[in-house]
């Protein structure tokens, strides 16, 4: 008898243990476009338990058994509660916050008071004040973007530009569009968006840390015309083959960072990084407001909750002394070098520097001097309103580093945890392309993008010349539009032909439409090697090509749209989303389906709508 009750017993307990807990499932949408939210925040009220929507909005969540109030929260949209019994799936749509972002002012008897709050749009009358929704002044800045012409081959047959593996713009662009509005014209740099995914080009083979694939097909856009594109793939080394890192967090904790996806997010970001880190990572930490300080010495990854601790315990306040931050950092770094590691500082801020160096031209000089020493640059760009984009692809463009935007924790997942080993470990620097055009194959040429990236074609041999870097793993493509030998356009340069030169005929190969030449420097040396790829395939037809070939075709042509560019030719939104439909390919962390939702949500925020001409580029 005892033994049937301590077996009912323990029956009861399993039942009893089994039910305690339950995992809840569900997905989050736009209330009124029925679109997918990636990156929304999910608590269990009066909770630590939270998580996440995935890409594809959702998500999975354990929580107790009994009822329970589920809060829903994402930037740009209002709050909402979702009450749950016995269900296991919790699906929610929310409707968007029309009234963020507005300082509302208060002019009661006579004395006006500010305040930063979520107020109603329009005027609210009351029996002693009177509320009026002011738009907060918008001081983000961008560096102007000049888009190139087409070059004649005749004319200057050779071109050259530096890689660009940073992603800054199209989590920007994101958040934009996410927030009901079209992003400013320079917020587009078209490479930035095509190179945040990733392609399924070879890993190098043999002592070259790089390979090359190149595609080549007609224009979707502009008809008669060729697109061309180079891809290169960084190989890829595992992360218990990566080198020791000696990491400085440099956070910007002034009174500007205060916002929720400021310095509440950068501490979420940095948190996940703490987890990728191994025994053998250090990591210290300097934060700057009015002044900087050192507020962790370089600790071993061996100790997260001491990293995690000191991240904790940030708050924001204060003005922003950015270039006293820098030094600091880097004087840090500098005391905790490691010869054959990974020497690297984290900068997380809007970058709106305004005590101290803060011209354009004193942080990069400060950056230049510093990068000589082996410690590199990464830059996490933060945040809205005063968002100083210019300063922060200035400073990761000269510290030899990469620049990321990161508007929600689904990005933040992305670069740190994901993309770990390309974020912080750099497998070649110094990057430089140089293509040479066969003019019997080519008339004219465009590179689309990488308008700040161009480079004097005598600086491809110069080794004292900067240029980008590529990281574990990385992929980078470059997409170029191609004027066939024979055929009419009027995006041809009108130029008198040469009096006094004679026009020979080339002595390569006949079949070839292009020499591809790339230079690289391994991260310990000053030295380049050369790499050359002769492109000769006859154009593949657009059925023929490969996913990556016309998803990154998509991508550039969104970017065209955006930026309302004068070679967009017969551009428009839903050829830019059946492509993209199209080519999906393998997409496991839902990006590409997420670009699909953006582009149709810019569809839908743009006047103009798709504009379809008979002709382009003829």
């Amino acid at each position: 008898m005892r033994t049937i009750f301590s077996i009912l017993m323990l029956g009861l307990l399993f039942v009893s243990t089994t039910r305690s807990t339950r995992t809840l499932t569900g997905q989050v949408t736009d209330s009124v476009t029925n679109e997918r939210l990636p990156g929304v925040t999910i608590t269990l009220k009066g909770t630590q338990i939270r998580t996440i929507t995935q890409a594809d909005g959702r998500y999975t969540l354990t929580i107790p058994a009994g009822p329970q109030i589920l809060l829903f929260q994402y930037i740009g949209y209002l709050n909402h509660e979702v009450k749950i019994d016995t269900q296991t799936v919790a699906n929610a749509q929310l409707n968007q916050d029309l009234r963020a972002l507005n300082e509302v002012i208060t002019l009661g008897y006579g004395k006006p008071v500010r305040h930063q709050e979520l107020g109603a749009v329009g005027r609210i009358l009351g029996s002693h004040s009177t509320l009026i929704a002011v738009p907060r002044v918008n001081t983000e800045d961008y560096s102007a973007v000049t888009e190139p012409g087409f070059q004649s081959v005749r004319n200057q047959a050779v071109t050259t530009f530096s890689v660009d593996v940073d992603r800054a713009a199209y989590g920007n662009i994101r958040r934009f569009l996410n927030g009901g509005n079209l992003p400013p014209k320079d917020a587009v740099r078209i490479e930035e968006m095509v190179n945040y995914f990733e392609y399924d080009d070879p890993q190098p083979k043999g002592n070259d840390p790089v390979a090359v694939k190149t595609e080549l097909s007609e224009s979707p856009w502009n008809p008669g015309l060729q697109l061309l594109r180079i891809g290169l793939q960084a190989k890829t080394i595992p992360t218990g083959s990566l080198p020791a890192s000696n990491l400085v967090f440099l956070i910007d904790v002034s009174g500007s960072m205060e916002s929720e996806n400021k310095l509440p997010l950068v501490k979420s970001a940095l948190n996940l990084l703490v987890d990728q880190l191994r025994p053998q990572d250090r990591v210290a930490m300097v934060v700057y407001a009015g002044s900087a300080g050192l507020v962790l010495p370089s600790t071993p990854g061996s100790e997260p909750q001491k990293i995690k601790d000191a991240i904790s315990q940030l708050s924001a306040g204060g003005s922003t002394a950015g270039g006293e931050g820098i030094r600091l950092a880097y004087q840090t770094a500098q005391e905790n070098f490691r010869k054959d590691g990974n020497n690297r500082v984290i900068l997380a801020t809007d970058g709106d520097f305004n005590v101290g160096v803060s011209s354009d031209g004193d942080l990069q000089r400060l950056i230049e001097d510093q990068r000589k020493s082996g410690v590199f640059l990464s830059v996490l760009g933060f945040g809205m309103g005063n968002y100083k984009d210019n300063k922060l692809e200035t400073l990761a463009d000269k510290g030899n580093g990469n620049y990321a935007y990161i508007d929600n924790m689904q990005e933040a997942q992305k670069v740190f945890g994901k993309e770990f080993g390309g974020t912080l470990f750099t497998v070649a620097k110094d990057v430089k392309l140089q293509l040479e055009f066969n003019p019997k194959r080519v008339q004219a040429y465009r590179l689309i993008g990488y308008e700040n990236r161009m480079l004097n074609n005598e600086d491809f041999h110069n080794d004292q010349k900067d240029a980008g870097e590529i990281g574990s793993g990385h992929t980078v493509t470059a997409l170029y539009e191609i004027i066939p030998a024979g055929v009419e356009s009027r995006y041809l340069p009108k130029v008198d032909a040469l009096k006094y030169q004679r026009q020979t005929a080339p002595t390569g190969a006949a079949d070839e439409v292009l020499t591809l030449k790339i230079r690289y420097k391994k991260p310990d040396s000053e030295t380049s090697h050369l790499l050359t790829h002769a492109v000769n395939d006859q154009p593949q037809k657009w059925n023929n090509t490969s996913n990556d070939f016309r998803f990154a075709a998509s991508v550039a042509e969104f970017g065209l749209l955006l930026r309302d560019s004068e070679f967009k030719g017969n551009a428009h939104y839903p050829q830019v989303e059946a492509l993209a439909r199209q080519a999906l390919g393998r997409d496991p962390e839902g990006y590409r389906s997420e670009f699909v939702r953006l582009v149709k949500l810019a569809q839908s925020l743009s006047d103009a709508g798709p504009v379809v001409k008979k002709s382009a580029g003829k």
